[in-house]
């Protein structure tokens, strides 16, 4: 959430950087229930002295003697309580317009974030690896999966319906073994703490995180038996359940930072994705994920996004695909983040580029929303910055091994890295 004392202070400021990023919101609106709020603000201040100055009244009368005196003023006073029940009242309906308005609000777009209007304008940082030269007629992730007998969507449509994959023998293995690697890198060589958290979580936690109001059409809710509006939400990603774990608190500064990992299934409706990646594991409603958290001082934000980028990239050095780091635009951002890169990794059966992480810094924005903060180092409370980042998508891990290791003869060269994790087998064949 934004700082409403800067949109009252700089308003024209909020508005140009709301625009970089290709955001029109009623300024209007705003303006107007400001005016309102100061209204009545100065009304019901008023009020409140002039209930004080009855009170005091109300007490030299009785001490003087003066119980006509006394009345009255306690005539006024019923009166005077009354207005003030009913300002107190329109400033409270007020304060709840403002906060609707300001909980669509996305963040501004930090200085170094080109401007841009989609992801045609993302700027590449930097490329590691280079495409493989297959001489063979290669394949997509779908047909080696089908061909390996391991990739079944025609028995997921039948449990679930369309965006769901069942996974079998080898390809499951790998998949399991694939998340093992990335935890194990992530706690071993990079210094966070595995957690496990829930996936069934309140409304009010994903409103921290930003997933809510603005995108409850992606998200899958939970209506028990009996009750009629969602109770609890399936999470898109563990990023909501790590980041509001300092949810209402006050971390004392030697904690700083924070560095959290954890391994979940994500759900997502892709209300708005009909159409996009039907075919394959690239868009799925339930699909598997290794996230990474940071919750830190605010001076350290930028540096620690910049290491947990990097810790993204180490995976897919691991598993030797070539992949490249884009920073994204203010167009294509996400709606809780400041600066986002996406790493983006290769995949021959389609030729192009796909992202398969995302890190972003997200400043102050979650915290305002979950009431997180720190003490510094001076006693005062400050709000708490928070980070996150894929590290990095399973299915999509899979689909890239899959179709950057394929050899002529249908099997899949399993990745150095991941040949412990399995094992020692160094190739998937076919299922017998």
């Amino acid at each position: 959430m934004l700082d409403v004392a800067l949109l009252r202070q700089q308003l024209d400021h909020v508005v140009k950087q709301l625009g970089r990023r290709q955001f029109s919101w009623d300024v209007a609106t705003f303006e107007s229930l400001e005016q309102r709020r100061k209204t009545v603000q100065v009304e019901s201040e008023s009020l409140q002295a002039e209930r004080n100055r009855l009170a005091k009244a109300v007490g030299m009368a009785k001490k003087q003697g003066d119980e006509i005196q006394a009345q009255s003023c306690m005539a006024q006073s019923v009166q005077v309580n009354a207005r003030l029940d009913e300002v107190q009242g329109e400033f409270d309906h007020i304060q709840t317009q403002l906060n609707h308005l300001l909980l669509r609000l996305p963040n501004l777009p930090h200085e170094d974030v080109p401007n841009g209007a989609s992801e045609a304008e993302n700027v590449e940082v930097r490329r590691w690896g280079q495409p493989a030269s297959f001489e063979f007629s290669i394949q997509d992730h779908v047909a080696l999966g089908e061909g390996l007998g391991g990739l079944d969507f025609e028995r997921a449509a039948k449990l679930s319906g369309a965006r769901f994959t069942v996974l079998k023998g080898g390809l499951a293995r790998l998949h399991r073994a694939l998340a093992q690697m990335m935890l194990d890198t992530h706690t071993g060589e990079h210094g966070y703490t595995e957690a496990y958290v829930p996936y069934l979580v309140h409304p009010d936690i994903l409103q921290g995180t930003g997933q809510l109001p603005k995108f409850e059409e992606d998200l899958f809710p939970v209506v028990p038996f009996g009750e009629t509006v969602p109770r609890f939400y399936l999470i898109p990603t563990a990023e909501v359940s790590l980041t509001n774990l300092v949810r209402d608190e006050i971390v004392p500064l030697d904690v700083l930072p924070m560095k959290w990992t954890a391994h979940t299934p994500c759900f997502r409706a892709e209300a708005g994705a009909y159409g996009r990646d039907t075919r394959g594991m690239i868009r799925q409603h339930q699909f598997d994920k290794v996230e990474l958290v940071q919750i830190v001082h605010p001076e350290e934000a930028l540096d620690a996004l910049e290491k947990m980028t990097h810790h993204a990239e180490r995976i897919l050095q691991k598993l030797e695909l070539p992949y490249r780091v884009m920073l994204l635009c203010t167009g294509d951002m996400g709606f809780s983040a400041r600066k986002t890169y996406d790493l983006e990794v290769w995949m021959p059966g389609q030729g192009c580029y796909r992202e398969i992480s995302s890190c972003s810094h997200c400043g102050d924005f979650q915290a305002r929303r979950m009431q997180a903060r720190f003490r510094n180092a001076q006693g005062k409370t400050e709000w708490l910055h928070t980070l996150n980042g894929s590290g990095v998508a399973v299915g999509r891990a899979l689909a890239a091994v899959l179709e950057n290791h394929q050899q002529p003869d249908g099997r899949v060269a399993i990745p150095l890295a991941l040949r412990p994790y399995l094992g020692g087998q160094e190739y998937l064949a076919v299922q017998n």
